[in-house]
Order: C-alpha cells, then sequence, then structure tokens
C-alpha cells in the first residue's frame, strides 16, 4: 500500500490578471521506504508540487493522502500537529536557528512532540554522531562550514524518526565533494531507519541516488521511471564513520 498518493493535483497561481498553471493534474503514488526524487528545472513546478505534499500549500484542486490521511483537508493547526508527527524537512539554505548550538538545533523537533529535555538531548547527540560532527556539537550555525550546517539539518529531519523526509534541493549550496557526502548520509539515513525520501532537485546527478526519478516540466509528470540508485551502504558503515570527521564541507564558491 502506498505512504503518498497524489491524486489530480493541480495549482493555479494568479498573478494580476493571468492565471499560471504551475501544476496540472498529477498523480503519483510513493511506497513506505522509497526514495523517490522529483527532477525539473527552476520554474517546472517540483517545489510547488513538495510544499502541497508537505501541506505546506494548499492545492487549487485534487487531494494528498499521506498514511490515510488527506492532509490538503486539515486546518492550520492539525497540520502543525501531522508534521510534528509524520514530517521532516532538509532545506538548501539549512534554516538553522543562528543563537543555538547544534545539539539544540537538532533536538527542536523533538521538543515540539514534548519530548523532555534529557531525552532529546541524548538524541539529537546520537543523531550529530551519526553525521560526523562530535566536535561541532556545541557549535553555532556561524562557526560551521556549508556542509556542517547541512548534516546538523539532515540530523534535525531525522531525529524524530518521522514517517517521511522532504529535500528541497539539499545540496544547492554545496560544493561538488560536499554534495557527495551530503547525499550519502541523508540516503544512508533514510535506508537505515526505512524511511520514505522525497528528494527536489534540478541535478541529474543528484537524482541517480534515488530509487524512481519523477520528471516534471511545466507542472506536468513526463516521466516516472524505476532508477538503480549509485548509494552504496557498505561505504556508510555506521552511518558515514567512512568521512572524516567535520570535513571541509563548504559552500560553492561564487
Amino acid at each position: 500500500m502506498s505512504l503518498i498518493c497524489v491524486k489530480d493535483l493541480r495549482k493555479v497561481y494568479r498573478v494580476d490578471k493571468e492565471r499560471v498553471v504551475a501544476l496540472n493534474r498529477i498523480n503519483l503514488n510513493v511506497d513506505p521506504g522509497e526514495i523517490c526524487c522529483i527532477l525539473g528545472t527552476s520554474g517546472s513546478g517540483k517545489s510547488t508540487l513538495l510544499n502541497i505534499m508537505a501541506g505546506l500549500e494548499k492545492p487549487t484542486k485534487g487531494s494528498v493522502t499521506i498514511d490515510g490521511t488527506d492532509v490538503t483537508k486539515l486546518n492550520e493547526k492539525q497540520l502543525a500537529v501531522f508534521r510534528q508527527r509524520n514530517i521532516g524537512f532538509v532545506f538548501q539554505s539549512y534554516n538553522l536557528m543562528p543563537t543555538q548550538t547544534a545539539i539544540e538545533n537538532v533536538a527542536m523537533p523533538l521538543m515540539f512532540r514534548g519530548v523532555g529535555r534529557t531525552q532529546r538531548t541524548r538524541d539529537a547527540v546520537e543523531m550529530l554522531r551519526a553525521v560526523k560532527l562530535e566536535k561541532r556539537m556545541m557549535h553555532r550555525p556561524t562557526q560551521m562550514s556549508g556542509g556542517q550546517q547541512q548534516r546538523v539539518g539532515i540530523a534535525r529531519a531525522f531525529v524524530a524518526k518521522p514517517k517521511i523526509v522532504f529535500a528541497d534541493e539539499p545540496t544547492g549550496n554545496l560544493d561538488t565533494k560536499t554534495t557527495k557526502e551530503v547525499m550519502e548520509i541523508m540516503v544512508g539515513m533514510a535506508r537505515t531507519y526505512h524511511e520514505t525520501l522525497i528528494l527536489v532537485t534540478h541535478d541529474k546527478d543528484i537524482a541517480e541516488y534515488a530509487d524512481r526519478i519523477v520528471v516534471i516540466v511545466d507542472g506536468n509528470v513526463v516521466s516516472d521511471q524505476a532508477n538503480e540508485s549509485i548509494f552504496k551502504e557498505s561505504v556508510v558503515p555506521g552511518m558515514g564513520s567512512h568521512m572524516a570527521e567535520g570535513g571541509n564541507g563548504d559552500e560553492k564558491s561564487s
């Protein structure tokens, strides 16, 4: 049975007097534990699709059902609770709290779930060790490189063991070497915890990490094919222990 069911999804924006069709009757099912990439160029509608699937935006028509719940029919309060219980996010711009340490940033989803301070700190430490940031736990975002910040973001997304993690251009601000390291960690996390990962990107190389690649053009799905992921579990024993701690995870040069 599918974990995510997208049915006849349509999104139309009004810009002045014009109607812009961002999504045109999208139908898509995603199975539990599947790593699905939504691939498309800028303006294709891929981020709009992710936002609606995650309950961040309402569609004009259609539905998105996650584990039996139609998220398009939930109000804002219900959506907030649903996301806290079921969904994790990895953002291109990291979206870390600048005044908080790595531990505090990772522990935040657990705080919203009502987990006690001792337990959430313990869980956050465990996740930061998994992404090889043992020596950065007390550092704030400004004291870390782009790659290190994204590792914190990945740890935060997975710490509460959500059913689904949505990643919107998660390597968009990273250099090539760090991109590979971040993808190995993120896909490794999804494999380890048997979680569904929805990855949105414009980069065909990133798409190769997915089990399935859905290509979207001008709001329409033009291709939906299975893919043999380039991720090799054997190179990520203990969640990324093949990588040197801290790494050089720098952002792209401008």
